[in-house]
């Protein structure tokens, strides 16, 4: 075969390597978020040997450990955990981590797990204990527990000033308001709206909830009289 025909064909020949490789590395990105979907974990521990990164996003940003706990597909979420590349903090486009979507659905094994793999617990912007407040789900006083025990900032700010107390108001269990009460978080913090946790409450219609931390505002400080 003469220089120039040769040049050609090997040519040809790296492009369709190339384009080859392109494919397959679409069809195991399709695969691998097919398999978070279906909680299949010998899909992903399939990919992952095949040297797939665990730590890929979605088209919208979506973390595969994110994605698997917020679809509750524990199977998936513990196969990406054995990967040993895995990014434990890893953010989605939400800047929602591992450990926070683990607090809002209310899987106290795992957030135990994660904390033991050195997730961030505080960061800037909304935290953890922001996500564990919000939940109504049965149980997750225990999460929050579990969160100030390792340090959590109790009265961390969202960037709009929210605190995890005035979540609780509007969206959690009165037992998520009560559990955070007795660990010292401060009722009378306002946001950037200049609203309470009691005006939280009041805004969702929570009276009982409103009434309950106004009670442990006077409780805390008789001499500003009643609310």
């Amino acid at each position: 075969m003469r220089n120039p025909q040769r040049r050609w064909f090997l040519r040809c020949a790296a492009v369709g390597t190339a384009l080859g490789t392109q494919m397959v590395r679409a069809g195991s990105f399709d695969d691998f978020f097919i398999a978070i979907q279906r909680d299949d974990a010998r899909g992903i521990e399939n990919l992952l040997r095949r040297g797939f990164d665990p730590d890929t996003r979605d088209a919208k940003g979506q973390v595969g450990l994110v994605m698997a706990l917020q679809l509750g597909s524990l199977n998936a979420f513990n196969a990406l955990l054995s990967a040993p590349k895995i990014d434990i903090n890893a953010r989605n486009a939400h800047n929602e981590s591992a450990l926070m979507m683990a607090a809002l659905k209310g899987h106290l094994e795992v957030v135990k797990t994660l904390i033991g793999r050195e997730a961030d617990i505080n960061h800037p912007n909304w935290a953890p204990l922001h996500y564990a407040a919000a939940s109504p789900l049965p149980g997750q006083a225990a999460i929050i527990s579990l969160l100030l025990e390792h340090h959590a900032y109790i009265d961390a700010t969202s960037p709009n000033g929210t605190t995890p107390l005035m979540m609780a108001a509007q969206y959690g269990s009165a037992e998520n308001v009560q559990r955070l009460l007795d660990e010292g978080a401060d009722p009378l913090l306002k946001n950037q709206l200049h609203l309470t946790a009691v005006d939280f409450a009041q805004r969702a219609q929570r009276k009982d909830i409103a009434e309950h931390i106004a009670a442990a505002v006077r409780q805390r400080q008789p001499q500003q009289g009643q609310w």
